[in-house]
């Protein structure tokens, strides 16, 4: 299909790709304060990831086509059948994610979400000084600390990997089947075939009231402690 069959068509909201690359960003925060020892920035970034993840929770439920999870989640059969295509070269002609790509949306949230909440009631951590706590580590006892502190070091790690997987897939897309995902996650639309509808994108002023609750709700749960 020659360029002139394809215009632009906006395929991500801006909130969408504020979470994406806000976490992106915030990870790298976390950790450099956890090297560094900056409790109360660490604290800080970990509570806007919670923040972040919970508004996308909810977008996911209530926000653009392409944000929610009936959109994109399909049966793991499904998944494992895109995979097997996966060698077979093909024009980007998709909207949103695969249905692999939707699964490793889940596993990262879920991941993302286990975090600050483990962090929460986080106790002692090595890299911090003597004393550093979660807001909420006193609510808890202290073996019930203790094992949320070696959690919450645990799935660092597995955020990692699962970031390590997700950019290797980008990797693969873009040298096996020439797909670009990275532009179209910082510009939020893509060249599609003339014709191809663009997805229904949820009310801005929705989007602003559920990261503002989040927020909220973030704020007061930090409070409890």
């Amino acid at each position: 299909m020659d360029d002139q069959a394809l215009v632009q068509v906006k395929v991500w909201d801006g909130w969408v790709r504020l979470v994406h690359w806000g976490i992106v960003l915030l990870l790298g925060l976390s950790w450099l304060s956890a090297e560094k020892g900056w409790i109360d920035l660490h604290i800080l970034s970990g509570c806007t990831v919670l923040t972040l993840v919970l508004f996308r929770i909810a977008w996911g439920f209530l926000g653009s086509e392409t944000a929610r999870f009936r959109y994109f989640l399909r049966s793991p059969l499904t998944a494992l059948r895109h995979l097997a295509h996966f060698p077979r070269p093909e024009p980007d002609h998709r909207v949103g994610h695969t249905a692999a790509g939707g699964w490793m949306v889940l596993v990262l949230l879920a991941l993302l979400l286990v975090q600050p909440l483990t962090g929460l009631f986080s106790a002692e951590e090595p890299e911090f000084s003597y004393g550093a706590r979660g807001p909420l580590a006193d609510l808890v006892s202290a073996e019930t600390c203790e094992w949320l502190t070696g959690l919450h070091a645990a799935n660092f790690n597995l955020i990692l990997l699962a970031a390590g997987l997700h950019i290797l897939a980008v990797l693969a897309y873009r040298l096996v089947k020439r797909h670009d995902l990275v532009r179209p996650m910082l510009r939020g639309w893509k060249w599609l075939p003339a014709g191809m509808a663009s997805p229904r994108f949820g009310s801005p002023w929705l989007a602003t009231a559920l990261l503002a609750l989040a927020a909220l709700a973030v704020y007061g749960v930090t409070r409890l402690g």
